[in-house]
């Protein structure tokens, strides 16, 4: 699948089935995740993977749209350490970068994934502290549901001419 296609077809995907996936596949996620850009490059990230139902159980708690983890094979926790932060605030648009990067990624490896929002609320932030011993040097900005789905993610156009402006409004 090219790169074009898998941007136009990546859909948020919420039904999983009961495969498994390989390290390998983890692990070429996690290069993807970090190969994303980085304000000064400094790649403030840390990632957690999540494969304990238990755990995301209760995670589901703490995020009213996260009933996919119980089907999800595994999740991906996006963190940035404040410790490795060079260029104030812009770890939100470096772990941001790094999750879209996981979606893609996922969707080009024949895997369905879903953004589940953590950063900014804060009680998801203190939830996800205490619940994964996270120290408070790191933020927990997104988790990310991955599994094999059987649902057919098609092209859709969003495409919005009204919304583009050369050069000035």
């Amino acid at each position: 699948m090219d790169a074009m296609e898998v941007i136009f077809t990546r859909r948020s995907i919420r039904k999983y089935s009961n495969k498994s996936i390989s390290e390998e596949i983890i692990t070429d996620l996690l290069k993807a995740a970090t190969s994303a850009p980085s304000a000064g490059n400094q790649q403030p990230w840390h990632f957690i993977i999540i494969d304990d139902k238990s755990t995301f159980k209760q995670f589901q708690k703490y995020h009213n749209s996260a009933k996919m983890l119980m089907d999800a094979q595994i999740g991906i926790l996006i963190c940035s350490d404040l410790n490795l932060v060079k260029h104030e605030k812009m770890w939100i648009q470096d772990c941001a970068a790094a999750t879209q990067n996981i979606l893609l990624a996922s969707r080009a490896l024949g895997l369905g994934s879903c953004w589940l929002g953590v950063y900014p609320r804060e009680k998801r932030i203190e939830n996800l502290r205490n619940l994964l011993n996270i120290p408070e040097n790191i933020i927990p900005f997104s988790l990310i549901s991955i599994g094999y789905t059987d649902e057919v993610q098609q092209k859709v156009d969003r495409y919005n001419k009204s919304r583009i402006h050369y050069n000035k409004w």
